[in-house]
């Protein structure tokens, strides 16, 4: 942990429930960490985690641990209308100091709430990093059987103005464009995922819209998370933001076919994106 990072992920590393009742690691930082090491980046996960959890997954990839007393758990059920969400623990939100002091000069620095667990006033702490944050975490509430669902964004244009990557889903807010047209507007680059209708990209004043090749897909839990790592990573070396999606829909695409971490592209998937990206 002595050496700098180019790529950075803060967030929870969760445990996540299977409808087998087993589970295995989960999160933003897992499945963005896992993206960037795979891309060559040298990557560094710090993440607020108990020890419930098994990081057998993450071998080969620094990570600094905040403990706690507890993991975030989650369960997804997915039904013919969509993703039914859980959160049965939550665990502490991550704090700056955290982070190992090397590694808090990042070319990228990617801010990944689940659950309210990071606030955003950290983005100030990277003023040199492309600065890229998941909103999902900020747009959620549970009620007391944990059943999660969309909730208000109050400090939106704060996080928006601050960030110069913002991912999220159009799950994430229920379909509603209504209220990702004026986030559009107060960010950099804005980008919304579609899940198999690929994604939206707000920059330069200009919305495009790109689709995702058709997969048999086995899991999709994470693929946004490593769309939201390939993008600002392809998009540092290009300057571009629509070879950077099409680069990241294709990673994602890769990514449902297997299941959880098992979706991390091999180098033979990560070439074959690479050119369709460039071929634009």
């Amino acid at each position: 942990m002595n050496q700098a990072v180019e790529y950075l992920v803060l967030g929870s590393l969760t445990v996540d429930l299977l409808p087998n009742g087993s589970s295995v690691l989960g999160g933003t930082a897992a499945y963005a960490g896992s993206l960037a090491h795979a891309l060559g980046q040298r990557t560094g996960i710090v993440a607020a985690v108990g020890p419930d959890a098994d990081l057998a997954a993450l071998a080969g990839i620094p990570f600094a641990v905040q403990p706690a007393a507890v993991s975030t758990v989650f369960e997804n059920r997915y039904t013919s209308a969509g993703r039914v969400q859980y959160l049965h623990h939550r665990t502490d939100d991550l704090r700056f100091d955290s982070l190992p002091v090397a590694w808090r000069a990042p070319q990228i620095v990617h801010l990944g709430p689940l659950a309210h667990d990071i606030d955003a006033a950290l983005l100030a702490q990277f003023p040199n990093a492309l600065r890229g944050v998941t909103v999902q975490g900020w747009l959620r509430r549970w009620d007391t059987d944990g059943r999660v669902t969309r909730c208000a964004w109050p400090n939106a244009g704060e996080v928006l103005r601050a960030a110069d990557v913002v991912v999220l889903s159009i799950e994430d807010v229920q379909g509603d464009w209504d209220a990702v047209l004026p986030w559009a507007k107060l960010t950099r680059i804005l980008v919304v995922t579609e899940a198999e209708h690929g994604a939206t990209v707000f920059a330069a004043g200009e919305r495009r819209q790109f689709g995702a090749p058709r997969v048999a897909v086995v899991d999709p839990t994470g693929a946004g998370d490593m769309f939201a790592a390939a993008f600002p990573i392809f998009y540092q070396r290009t300057h571009d933001p629509w070879s950077a999606a099409r680069f990241a829909i294709e990673l994602a695409s890769v990514s449902v076919t297997r299941a959880g971490l098992l979706g991390v592209p091999a180098p033979a998937e990560i070439a074959a994106a690479e050119a369709a990206a460039r071929a634009l």
